[in-house]
């Protein structure tokens, strides 16, 4: 007990707080959650898209109490507050991490504004979906074992266009995967040549080189 160094003992209470969560509960260790006072948007703006068609991702937000501890089983209500569109569901619950979502599809304006609250909090949190028409003609570079961009996007309606940059290595375009009847492959060429698809339906369609193990793409098709 001699041993003992009481100028150590402030530092070990330190220790003992961060481990029962007295950080106020936004560090690692565990806290007990009280009434949740605040929302806070757990992924930020979601990145730019395209009109008409819904973000890849859900909005997401945590519920937190006033010592910033996550809230489990807090009801938020979802709305679009401007720019059209729709967001699905209108209404969940946060799970035991104090996070919950909602599916957003943007309508045909930019930008658009989606709100989350809770009943009682006073200020909602808002969400800004920037967008644009999506892109009615892309190319696709055929390099030595790379299709680039490896994920292409386009209106449904609009063309996409490989171009074999890949010397005398010879490549093809074989469709894999798609909705519907699946388009017609390339012939397997090298040297400057193209091959163009014109996509008349919606969905993601997968594609690879036959000869290159590895060597895959995919095609996103929109409204």
């Amino acid at each position: 007990m001699r041993d003992m160094r009481w100028d150590r003992l402030p530092a070990l209470g330190v220790g003992l707080l961060l481990a029962c969560g007295g950080d106020g509960g936004g560090g690692t260790g565990p806290c007990t959650p009280g009434p949740a006072t605040q929302l806070v948007k757990t992924s930020g703006n979601p990145p730019a898209w395209y009109f008409n068609n819904p973000l890849p991702s859900a909005l997401n937000v945590t519920a937190r109490d006033a010592n910033n501890c996550a809230v489990p089983g807090v009801v938020v209500n979802w709305a679009v507050a401007s720019g059209g569109g729709a967001v699905n569901p209108t209404q969940s619950t946060t799970g035991t991490s104090g996070v919950a979502a909602t599916a957003d599809s943007l309508g045909s304006t930019s930008p658009q504004t989606v709100t989350a609250t809770f009943s009682g909090l006073a200020t909602p949190v808002t969400f800004t979906a920037t967008a644009s028409a999506a892109p009615t003609a892309v190319g696709v570079s055929v390099a030595n074992n790379s299709f680039s961009p490896a994920t292409a996007i386009v209106q449904v309606g609009g063309t996409v266009t490989w171009t074999w940059n890949s010397g005398t290595t010879s490549h093809n375009v074989t469709y894999s995967s798609g909705p519907g009847t699946l388009p017609a492959n390339s012939p397997t060429q090298a040297g400057g040549t193209t091959f163009s698809t014109t996509f008349t339906t919606v969905g993601t369609y997968a594609y690879h080189c036959t000869i290159h193990l590895g060597m895959e793409g995919t095609v996103k098709v929109l409204h």
